[in-house]
């Protein structure tokens, strides 16, 4: 396993690729072109102002904190918003959580045209709210649906009915330290047609789980099987983008991995066995080096590298620590 080769990068080369990966700009698709007559058109984007709101009539029962399996239980709303590549974003609508109604000839079934989103909504310690960091998943988000030939949107209008969903679901998020409320947006392709091409119909949804520890053993280190009998992603592929058809590929090699005692895999790419992922997250590294400073090492951003809200977030705080974050580091840390 490389560790070297895999991280070493130009300063320049790594900066313009995280630079541009982690832009909370979002790409200028709001202009489309008629795949007939070639007509240029500019459609509508969200418009918060029609947001149609129904309240559920029966709310759940919440379950005990301690109970919860990560992505099982789900809040009492959702939140849809359609589009059509003639008419664009339609209203939105926060209604009863429940089943969609799609075509089986729907593209999203045959040729995955469809993406999502992970993120979380905390309890601070006076109670309130809070998003985190929805504005980097947002962003990231538009450049998969980009990548995908599928429409953006206005990330601020999202974020805002977000929010709104949230705080009609607020009771969901529980009260324990290292619980949350997981909050999963997903755009996917529902033209009802059999044939490759960009989905003339999709459909951008977002529903909440309330959530603890990710892996079923809770906060503690997880065994790892370093692999590189398969690959998650690739130089020219898409494992920079948040795509389902991403994740399907892992789950066998997930099974092996847990038949022999594993957790997770460590994804090794090429003949130098390269460490990119593990699994579906990124990859840190702590090391003592030669000259007994502690380096944090994580694989550059391209490709094969998802660029993390996480992974941004380790890399500002330990590059400019805050005050209240410098005991608690290395004082010889790089």
């Amino acid at each position: 396993m490389n560790i070297a080769q895999n991280i070493a990068k130009s300063p320049a080369v790594a900066a313009n690729a995280m630079k541009a990966a982690y832009s909370t700009a979002a790409p200028s698709s709001k202009v489309y072109r008629d795949a007939m007559t070639g007509e240029v058109t500019s459609l509508p984007d969200i418009d918060i102002s029609k947001l149609q709101v129904e309240k559920v009539a029966q709310p759940k029962t919440i379950p005990p904190s301690n109970t919860l399996r990560f992505g099982h239980t789900f809040s009492d709303h959702m939140l849809v918003v359609p589009w059509n590549s003639g008419s664009g974003w339609g209203a939105p609508a926060i209604k009863p959580y429940g089943p969609l109604v799609l075509d089986p000839s729907a593209v999203c079934f045959h040729y995955a045209p469809q993406l999502f989103e992970g993120m979380k909504a905390y309890r601070d310690s006076s109670g309130s709210v809070r998003l985190f960091r929805p504005d980097m998943n947002m962003a990231r988000m538009n450049r998969t649906a980009d990548r995908a030939a599928l429409p953006t949107f206005d990330s601020q209008s999202m974020i805002e009915l977000i929010r709104k969903l949230v705080i009609l679901d607020q009771k969901w998020i529980p009260q324990e330290p290292g619980y949350s409320l997981y909050i999963r947006p997903t755009l996917i392709g529902t033209q009802a047609s059999l044939g490759v091409g960009a989905s003339s119909d999709a459909l951008l949804y977002v529903i909440c789980s309330p959530v603890g520890p990710y892996y079923k053993n809770g906060f503690k280190p997880v065994k790892l099987l370093a692999t590189s009998k398969n690959v998650r992603a690739w130089p020219g592929g898409t494992g920079a983008y948040k795509l389902g058809a991403n994740y399907v590929q892992g789950v066998k090699p997930q099974h092996e991995a847990a038949e022999k005692g594993y957790d997770q895999n460590l994804w090794l790419f090429g003949e130098e066995e390269q460490l990119t992922e593990v699994g579906t997250m990124n990859l840190f590294i702590v090391i003592r080096n030669d000259a007994g400073e502690t380096e944090i090492v994580t694989p550059p951003l391209g490709d094969m590298i998802l660029p993390g809200v996480v992974r941004d977030s380790i890399l500002n705080l330990t590059r400019n620590p805050p005050d209240w974050l410098k005991p608690q580091l290395p004082a010889n840390l790089k």
